[in-house]
């Protein structure tokens, strides 16, 4: 009996080893996403072709490691079995990686429309879209930071944000979309700055989903589309 507890000990601990390692890799993962957005944006706002190129060639290693993430996810529960708390985890893991996969997609995205801009007659940037870049990437660094403290109630204030990035999507793109009315020499540049701002909306779609699974992780209940401060 005394031999079959220690072997289940072993098993556990070697269970929160490899959970601990994930949960690393995860958050090495967040970095290299938000990392790749707040480039892209800087690339956008100073109009650096060479540093829409790097956020460009870094994809590579977002989809790699999210890919290695979500194989050790499905290892983990095969091997293992986990069930309740353990196993709502990993689920929210496997979840998140997609989600900062997707972010890695959208920073790629914006940054492809940096190098558009610059073949095209410089025009200025929407005055409001820094500032929907800044509150985007507070909600990924906030989201990121439930996941980390397993911090629920943090969760949820990062989905009430979501209404005020959408706001500014809307605000944003009526402004373009005026402007290349009256002017045809915006209509281009104005289209890639829509193609931004909407990428940056689905990057405050993306923390919010994150911080749903947080709360997911942590009190156990599934709060997809109604995820509440």
């Amino acid at each position: 009996m005394a031999m079959e507890l220690t072997e289940k000990s072993l098993v556990k601990a070697k269970f929160f080893r490899d959970l601990a390692t994930v949960k690393d890799n995860l958050m090495e993962l967040a970095h290299l996403s938000a990392a790749a957005i707040e480039q892209s944006v800087r690339a956008v706002l100073t109009r650096d072709g060479d540093l829409a190129r790097r956020v460009m060639d870094g994809d590579a290693a977002i989809n790699s490691l999210e890919e290695s993430i979500d194989r050790e996810c499905v290892r983990l529960i095969a091997l293992f079995q986990p069930v309740a708390g353990d196993l709502r985890q990993l689920m929210a893991i496997d979840h998140i990686i997609t989600e900062l996969e997707r972010i890695g997609d959208s920073a790629t995205n914006i940054a492809e429309e940096v190098l558009t801009l610059r073949r095209l007659p410089p025009r200025p940037i929407h005055p409001s879209l820094a500032s929907m870049a800044q509150t985007v990437q507070e909600m990924v660094r906030q989201s990121l930071e439930a996941f980390s403290r397993s911090n629920s109630h943090l969760a949820r204030q990062v989905c009430l944000a979501d209404d005020d990035v959408d706001a500014l999507d809307r605000a944003i793109i009526q402004d373009l979309l005026q402007e290349m009315t009256g002017a045809p020499e915006a209509i281009l540049p104005g289209q890639s700055q829509i193609n931004i701002v909407r990428n940056l909306e689905r990057v405050g779609d993306h923390a919010t989903n994150i911080a749903e699974q947080v709360v997911y992780m942590v009190e156990g209940q599934s709060v997809r589309h109604r995820c509440q401060g």
